[in-house]
């Protein structure tokens, strides 16, 4: 089975802050858009451990951490990298085009 991505028009490319993230609505989804190092990468915004919106949360590097309990994910891959986390954060793939960015979803 085939699974086609929907890509869908999220910010523009100039209002994702380098270095840090922000939260958007990509359809009617919330996720968390990373600036790092000139790329674009998106995550979804809730911790897996908390209620926690990883907005909120403080980056450093490819790590954000979470602002409830401390707990890290790799923006890049979703990979969960420290206690008290046990699951891995959902990621998107990225797109820029026209100076838009778009998440696939």
């Amino acid at each position: 089975m085939t699974t086609t991505l929907q890509w869908i028009p999220a910010i523009a490319r100039e209002d994702v802050p380098e270095e840090d993230v922000i939260a958007v609505l990509a359809g009617d989804r919330e996720v968390a858009l990373y600036g790092v190092d000139g790329q674009v990468y998106a995550t979804a915004n809730l911790c897996t451990h908390g209620n926690a919106r990883l907005c909120d949360g403080f980056l450093t590097g490819h790590e954000i951490e979470c602002p409830l309990h401390q707990g890290r994910f790799d923006v890049r891959d979703g990979r969960a990298l420290c206690s008290p986390l046990r699951e891995n954060v959902a990621t998107y793939p990225v797109k820029i085009e026209d100076g838009m960015v778009f998440v696939a979803l």
